[in-house]
C-alpha cells in the first residue's frame, strides 16, 4: 500500500473537553490506513496582525508550516453565534497570509461540525465552507457532516459510543479519502 495521505486536523475549539476535540481524537485513534491524521493545534496562536507578515511570530510560522506540509485538511468545529469560532477564523487568516502565499491553497478539505444541539453546527459548517472557497480549497460536498446530540456521543474513554454515528463518521472518512485521491490525482492547471 502507498504511504498514507498526511491530513492536518484543525479543531475549532480550545476547550479541553470540547466535543469537537473528542471527535477529532476519536478519528485520529481509529484512522483508516490510507489517512494519517495529525491534530494541528491553534491554542498558542497570537491574533493575526498584518504588521507581522514579514516576520511572523514563531507559533504562527510553525502552524503555517504544518498546514503547508499536509496534503489535506479536516476541519472539526463547533458553532458560535451561527458561525465559526474566532480562534478558527484567526488560524485560517494566519496560514493564508501574506496574500498570494496561502498554505491552504489547493488542499482537499472536509468539514465536520459537532454540537449538543439538534442541527449539529449547520451554520458554522456552511460559513466555514464560504471561507474555504475563497482559499481555493476543494471541499468534500457529500456526505455533509453535522453531528448533533454531542453531549451523549462519547463513552468514558472518548470513543464514539453510538453505533450509527460511528458508522456515519466511517462513511464520511471513506468519502474524504476518496476525495483526497481524486483532487490530488488531477494534473495542475
Amino acid at each position: 500500500m502507498a504511504n498514507p495521505r498526511r491530513v492536518a486536523v484543525v479543531v475549532g475549539s480550545l476547550r479541553k473537553e470540547s466535543f469537537n476535540r473528542k471527535l477529532a481524537k476519536a478519528i485520529v485513534a481509529d484512522a483508516a490506513p490510507q489517512l494519517a491524521f495529525e491534530i494541528v493545534e491553534i491554542r498558542e496562536l497570537p491574533l493575526f496582525n498584518q504588521d507581522d507578515e514579514a516576520q511572523p511570530p514563531p507559533a504562527s510560522a510553525a502552524f503555517k508550516k504544518k498546514i503547508a506540509d499536509a496534503e489535506a485538511v479536516l476541519f472539526v468545529t463547533p458553532e458560535y453565534n451561527r458561525s465559526v469560532p474566532g480562534v478558527l477564523k484567526n488560524a485560517i487568516d494566519i496560514a493564508s497570509r501574506p496574500y498570494g502565499q496561502s498554505a491552504w491553497s489547493g488542499k482537499p478539505a472536509a468539514v465536520i461540525s459537532v454540537s449538543p444541539g439538534a442541527i449539529g453546527g449547520f451554520g458554522a459548517n456552511h460559513h466555514l465552507r464560504q471561507s474555504l472557497v475563497f482559499l481555493d480549497m476543494p471541499v468534500l460536498q457529500q456526505p455533509e457532516a453535522y453531528i448533533g446530540g454531542a453531549a451523549d456521543l462519547f463513552d468514558a474513554s472518548g470513543a464514539i459510543k453510538k453505533p450509527e454515528t460511528k458508522q456515519f463518521v466511517d462513511k464520511f472518512l471513506t468519502a474524504f479519502a476518496g476525495w483526497i485521491e481524486r483532487i490530488l490525482a488531477k494534473p495542475a492547471a
